[in-house]
């Protein structure tokens, strides 16, 4: 087992990898009484061209399995995986995301018996046609529950209209049709490509004894049985340069009209450090043009057009990148106008040095906070890892950016690539 020291936040991570190709890391926490343990596959909505494991051909599956997937994993041949984890006096849960898929359980006592049933409940499939085809009309359900919902309709709407052909314009939990299409024989074939050992992490952090929680992983990893393992290929979406839709607008059930204006970033970054130093520095030039001590905060507030809903986020995934700025107003075409005003004249914003160095040290605050909190800890652990990036070295990487850099990112911004959603009553 390997031992890593993190100075800056005096943390100490344990690592080993196991003979099956799994990674573990624990990270105990003295003081702590709650243990949170997160269990990742590298397996979301946007991988569904890939060669199956054992095989040799590409193949396409229906749009949303990963987030079917998660659902049948909990039933197990003996019992339901959250029953089994009440019964131990802990929580549990799972999300999909394009990129991953994480189970989760989260708990004060009986640490290593929810370590041993999270591994067991997830390198363990149980399906049944009958089971599928009745899992089908739940999802659908959740699909027009969220058809439904203005805020998402407008978020995803936002990012449909960047993107021609990448799947993430796809919904994580599909369509109608596409979850129709979905069988027990797919849904094997996802299971035994994307949830093999050496594709996945597990990541356990609180109140833990490290050296009996990895023996017990140890133990349960040596009792079972997996395919050799192999590089997974997976399809490289060819997406065009350009956006899909300039403009969408959606008549909904809704009091306030809703607006997100969306800008896609084609220069996608490879190596894990750049990318890492530009989602940081991005989330430092977003705090300093919009957070709510900002001068346009408090004039569009004074104009009228935003609220407390509004917000602008940066989302940097696997191969794709985008921002999206926007909220809740009464005038929604006056708030697209201004944002798009902005992004067409970014290169002439000044940023103070005074106002940077408090939003960076407000940046560095806000990281620092997170590993106060177990779930926080595990979630951005996940949230990064697949991404060759280790979530203690973000404190760093934040201190040591500079206003220059700040300023180069301005660059990505370009009005020709931008798209409105808008969301407005019947």
């Amino acid at each position: 087992m390997e031992t890593i020291n993190y100075q800056t936040l005096q943390e100490t991570l344990y690592y080993e990898e196991m003979a099956n190709g799994l990674k573990v890391y624990l990270l105990p926490k003295k003081g702590f009484s709650k243990t949170y343990g997160l269990f990742s596959t590298h397996f979301g909505s946007v991988d569904t061209t890939f060669v199956p494991l054992g095989e040799n051909e590409m193949i396409t599956v229906p749009d949303g399995i990963a987030h079917f997937l998660e659902h049948k994993m909990f039933e197990m041949q003996d019992g339901d995986a959250s029953e089994k984890f009440a019964q131990l006096g802990a929580s549990t849960n799972a999300f999909t995301s394009s990129s991953r898929t994480a189970y989760l359980f989260n708990t004060t006592s009986h640490e290593n018996e929810c370590v041993e049933l999270l591994l067991d409940f997830v390198q363990d499939i149980y399906l049944t046609d009958q089971t599928v085809e009745k899992e089908k009309g739940i999802i659908n359900q959740e699909i027009g529950m969220y058809d439904d919902d203005p805020d998402w309709r407008c978020y995803f709407g936002s990012i449909q209209n960047l993107y021609q052909k990448h799947p993430v314009k796809i919904d994580i939990a599909g369509t109608v049709e596409t979850v129709n299409e979905i069988d027990k024989d797919i849904l094997e074939k996802c299971y035994q490509t994307f949830y093999h050992p050496s594709n996945m992490m597990l990541f356990v952090v609180g109140n833990i004894q490290v050296e009996d929680t990895i023996q017990l992983i140890r133990n349960n990893q040596a009792k079972k049985h997996f395919d050799k393992e192999k590089q997974i290929q997976r399809e490289i979406t060819k997406e065009p340069q350009g956006i899909d839709k300039k403009e969408d607008i959606l008549h909904m059930d809704v009091i306030m009209p809703k607006v997100i204006v969306s800008m896609k970033i084609n220069d996608i970054l490879s190596e894990p450090k750049e990318k890492l130093k530009r989602e940081l520095g991005m989330n430092i030039l977003l705090d300093l043009l919009f957070s709510k001590s900002s001068p346009l905060f408090e004039e569009w507030t004074r104009l009228g057009i935003i609220n407390d809903s509004f917000s602008a986020n940066f989302t940097q995934e696997r191969d794709y990148s985008f921002l999206q700025i926007g909220g809740d107003t009464m005038e929604p075409e006056k708030l697209r106008d201004k944002i798009l005003d902005l992004i067409h004249s970014i290169k002439d914003y000044a940023i103070d040095d005074v106002e940077f160095q408090r939003v960076q040290k407000k940046n560095i605050g806000v990281l620092i906070g997170v590993f106060n909190s177990p779930e926080g800890i595990a979630n951005l652990f996940s949230r990064y890892y697949f991404e060759g990036i280790m979530i203690f070295d973000l404190i760093d990487c934040v201190a040591t950016l500079k206003k220059e850099d700040i300023e180069n990112l301005k660059a990505l911004f370009d009005i020709d690539l931008t798209s409105t959603c808008m969301v407005k009553a019947k």
